[in-house]
């Protein structure tokens, strides 16, 4: 360990509190049909930054997927209030009468608000977008169903905890928990729930 800019660094200089940082995302124990795979991360977001992807799977059909960055800037920046920020995309395909529903991207951001509550994430500065989209089909390809699919992007600045960089655990766990939601899936056992917290009737047909 050396020290740079009053941070203690490693061999690959990311601060210490980064590290600690993914050290925690790491250790998550999220749900079994979540699949976690570590991705190379942006480099233009932050001077550091680590990335997952993660698969919704049920019975080998890949029901939602998406991607969380955390980044980690130790001169902090405006927009973040902080010197860590988390980025996420959550993907789903819905039914497509689903797309109707005027109540949709508030229940959607809803999912996320209340994981997070529930897991005890604390966080600031939520920002993010609930966007949907519909495919239809023609020509050769008529006979295939409509499909409609919903995308949540948000970005947040967690909280530290006492020991200075943020449990990112729970963060994890939640943004799983939307994604899962986003599929369809109950709430597993154990999990808790968010006040105000809404869910969607099964919507997912044969594909």
């Amino acid at each position: 360990m050396v020290a740079a800019q009053g941070h203690l660094v490693d061999e690959d200089g990311a601060p210490l509190v980064f590290q600690r940082a993914v050290e925690t995302l790491e250790a998550a124990r999220t749900r079994a049909e979540v699949e976690l795979a570590q991705i190379p991360a942006p480099k233009r977001l932050a001077p550091h930054a680590y990335a997952v992807e993660a698969s919704v799977v049920v019975e080998g059909e890949e029901l939602a997927d998406g991607r969380l960055v955390l980044l980690h800037d130790p001169a902090g920046q405006d927009t973040w209030h902080g010197t860590f920020r988390v980025v996420t995309l959550a993907r789903a395909e819905l039914e497509p009468e689903m797309a109707a529903d005027p109540l949709l991207p508030d229940v959607c951001w809803s999912w996320l608000t209340g994981a997070l509550a529930a897991r005890g994430a604390a966080y600031s500065e939520p920002s993010g977008t609930v966007s949907c989209s519909s495919s239809h089909h023609f020509g050769a390809l008529a006979d295939r169903a409509a499909s409609t699919e919903i995308e949540v992007r948000a970005s947040w600045t967690p909280a530290d905890t006492s020991a200075g960089f943020p449990d990112m655990a729970a963060h994890l766990v939640a943004w799983c928990e939307l994604l899962c939601t986003s599929a369809g899936l109950p709430p597993a056992l154990g999990e808790g729930g968010g006040d105000g917290v809404v869910s969607l009737p099964n919507r997912r047909g044969p594909r």
